[in-house]
């Protein structure tokens, strides 16, 4: 199995990406919804979360109320990075479990990791695919199609990982400030690499 791990800033196209790459036959594993399942009710995450931050972070129902815990995190480093102690390790082991479950049937697993710089996972990848575009573009998209002003959607891209942080674990780096069949063929391209590289680590028997 090869694995992929696909990144990029927000509203730069990743999720197309993802979906072309799973056109093709790879199979995504999204860690946003990786990361739901990892405070979802009956988790450890979510327990662990109540145990260091209190029933309050809770909903009447159980559930994570995700409005308390930001006010308390996002202005709080070190809280913050108690969250992430807590969140990232389970993200992770649900992967390890997607993988398991995948190795036998599955010839690309492409693990869409938006946070792959700041988490430091890029070495546990065959490959890093990196989405770009120009940060007028991004902020573009985010006030038309996600209803933020151009300062928040601003704020929002200074708080991730910068394009030359992610451009140093880049395998692969697709250009996404045309049309979308400009980046389906790029994607395409990748994927047909991928499929040499993965030919070329392959054993032959005796």
């Amino acid at each position: 199995m090869y694995r992929v791990g696909l990144t990029g800033g927000i509203a730069s196209g990743k999720s197309e990406v993802a979906l072309e790459f799973s056109r093709l036959g790879a199979h995504v594993v999204d860690h946003d919804v990786l990361a739901r399942q990892a405070v979802s009710v009956g988790s450890r995450g979510l327990e662990r979360i109540k145990e260091t931050f209190g029933s309050e972070v809770l909903t009447a129902n159980g559930e994570l109320n995700r409005p308390a815990l930001g006010q308390i995190v996002f202005s709080n480093p070190a809280a913050l990075d108690a969250l992430n102690a807590i969140v990232h390790p389970e993200v992770k082991r649900l992967a390890l479990e997607a993988d398991l479950t995948l190795s036998e049937t599955t010839k690309f697993v492409i693990h869409d990791i938006p946070l792959l710089v700041e988490t430091t996972q890029s070495p546990d990848f065959d490959a890093v695919v990196v989405v770009e575009a120009p940060i007028e573009q991004r902020i573009e998209r985010m006030v038309k199609y996600r209803g933020m002003t151009a300062q928040d959607a601003q704020a929002r891209i200074s708080a991730q990982a910068s394009d030359a942080q992610r451009r140093e674990i880049a395998t692969h780096i697709i250009r996404n400030d045309s049309t979308i069949e400009a980046l389906q063929a790029q994607v395409q391209a990748i994927y047909e690499a991928m499929e040499l590289a993965d030919s070329t680590n392959v054993v032959p028997e005796d």
